[in-house]
């Protein structure tokens, strides 16, 4: 654990782990108990009194102990300013929390002047925690007292890759459907594992590529560091560094320009354009005309 005292970020870490353990504790009990009232946001997901209640024991804490600090969460926006933002996610992974699954995490990170430099992913359902801090390296465990480094895999190839994502939903918005299902038929191996637990698991090298096309800052600030300390690539599906881009691609690295290229915008289709309308109907070429119905059918 030594490695832990040469990041600058290393009290903040301590304090994200303490916080971790009382929101922990209450979540975990919520989870038992199975006694919430679910709700629906505007955008449809399911939030609960569990994920409000979690997000102001967080607040409450980091009042107390980074009053100067700005905080942005996902139930309650943002308050404060200035160049260092703790970003919260109460409770990533709410559907399957409302469901009785045990994939779901509090995410606890900080971000320095625009840049996550720390963060903890706590799943206490799972019995499992993950963390870094910025040149501290990353780690998984119970405690910071009981850990195990995280390194990223040596895959260097696709077709040997693990690729994780969490659903199918969003790749056709984000114009990209057509080369993500070609993606996982190139791999070796896909599995939905979703959420934070993609990345996670990128980060202990279980898993080589983790990628998802819709996504907010408050879903992938903790994740960034985990994942860049273990020794892989956090970027956006356009290469942009880090967790502004709106959507996420997780790599070991040594696959990050391969799975880029994958993962690029669909080519249009040839009927798509103004200038390339599809065949009209004609009586002197029916074959045509039935081929030109037929493509459209398929799109």
């Amino acid at each position: 654990m030594n490695r832990h005292q040469t990041s600058p970020y290393t009290e903040d870490l301590r304090l994200a782990h303490m916080i971790a353990d009382s929101v922990d504790a209450q979540t975990m009990a919520r989870f038992s108990a199975m006694d919430f009232e679910v709700e629906t946001k505007p955008d449809l997901s399911p939030v609960t009194e569990a994920d409000r209640q979690a997000e102001d024991l967080i607040r409450g804490q980091l009042s107390r102990a980074r009053g100067r600090d700005a905080v942005h969460g996902e139930e309650f926006g943002s308050s404060g300013s200035g160049p260092r933002r703790w970003v919260i996610d109460p409770i990533d992974g709410t559907k399957n929390f409302v469901r009785g699954v045990p994939v779901w995490a509090t995410l606890i990170a900080l971000v320095d002047h625009g840049e996550p430099v720390m963060g903890v992913v706590s799943a206490p359902a799972l019995g499992r925690r993950w963390w870094a801090a910025r040149d501290g390296g990353a780690y998984t465990g119970r405690s910071l007292a009981s850990a195990r480094p995280l390194e990223v895999s040596k895959v260097s190839a696709l077709s040997d890759a693990s690729f994780s994502y969490s659903s199918l939903t969003g790749w056709r918005a984000a114009g990209r459907s057509q080369n993500f299902l070609e993606l996982t038929e190139t791999v070796w191996r896909t599995r939905a594992f979703g959420d934070f637990w993609s990345y996670c698991l990128l980060a202990e090298g279980a898993v080589d590529v983790a990628a998802e096309p819709e996504l907010e800052l408050h879903d992938m600030a903790a994740l960034v560091p985990i994942v860049t300390e273990a020794g892989g690539q956090f970027t956006s599906l356009d290469d942009e560094p880090g967790c502004s881009g709106g959507n996420a691609l997780a790599t070991n690295g040594r696959l990050h320009e391969a799975a880029l290229a994958a993962l690029a915008p669909d080519d249009p289709t040839p009927w798509a354009g103004p200038s390339e309308a599809a065949p009209s109907a004609s009586v002197e070429e029916p074959a045509q005309h039935e081929a030109g119905r037929t493509g459209l059918g398929r799109s």
